[in-house]
C-alpha cells in the first residue's frame, strides 16, 4: 500500500492547477510548470486538493502512484517557494564571481570555467566561495548543481573542489612513510 500516493496534495492559495487528461499544469507566483504523467494514474482535483488514484495493485502501478503524487507536490512547492541548492568551492586560489548572467569559476585549471544562467535557472554568488542554484523545477535545479559540481568534484586527500553545502567529504590519509621490515 502506498502511503505517499494515498495522501492528497494540498493546493495553497494563489496556485492554479489545470488537469487535462494526464497533463498537469501548475501556475503560481513564481512561474508555470507543466508535466505529462503516465496515463494509468487517475489524477483529479477535489476542492483545494489533488488526488492520485491507481487502477490496481500491480507493482508498476504501486510505484507510479507514489511517484506521480510526489512529482505533483514538487511542482506545487516549486511555483510557490522555489528550490535552491548551495554549493561550496574549497581550495587555495579557487574562487567564483558573477558578471551579468555568467558565473566565472577559477578552479585551478589553465582557463576559467564559465557557466551561464538559463531561462529557468538562476545562479547567485553571495561569497567568492559559494554558488546558489535557484529555480522552480526541482529536477533542473539538481541537474544544474550536479553539472557545476562535476566541473571539479571534491577530492578525498585535501578536500579541494566543488561540493554541496551539506555534503561530507570522507578524507583519506596520504602516502605512509617507508614500511618496517
Amino acid at each position: 500500500m502506498s502511503r505517499i500516493g494515498n495522501k492528497p496534495v494540498a493546493i495553497p492559495a494563489g496556485v492554479e492547477v489545470k488537469i487535462d487528461g494526464s497533463v498537469v499544469t501548475v501556475k503560481g507566483p513564481k512561474g508555470t510548470l507543466s508535466k505529462e504523467f503516465n496515463s494509468r494514474m487517475a489524477i483529479s482535483q477535489e476542492g483545494a486538493e489533488i488526488i492520485v488514484k491507481r487502477p490496481n495493485d500491480e507493482n508498476v502501478n504501486k510505484s507510479l502512484h507514489g511517484l506521480t503524487r510526489t512529482l505533483i507536490n514538487n511542482m506545487i512547492v516549486g511555483v510557490t517557494e522555489g528550490y535552491a541548492t548551495e554549493l561550496e568551492v574549497n581550495g587555495v586560489g579557487y574562487r567564483v564571481q558573477k558578471t551579468g548572467k555568467e558565473v566565472k569559476m577559477n578552479l585551478g585549471f589553465s582557463h576559467d570555467v564559465i557557466v551561464s544562467d538559463t531561462d529557468d535557472i538562476t545562479l547567485e554568488v553571495p561569497a567568492p566561495n559559494k554558488i546558489i542554484v535557484k529555480g522552480i523545477d526541482k529536477q533542473k535545479v539538481g541537474q544544474m548543481a550536479s553539472e557545476i559540481r562535476g566541473k571539479r568534484p571534491p577530492e578525498p586527500y585535501k578536500g579541494k573542489g566543488i561540493k554541496y553545502a551539506n555534503e561530507v567529504i570522507r578524507r583519506k590519509e596520504g602516502k605512509a612513510g617507508k614500511g618496517k621490515k
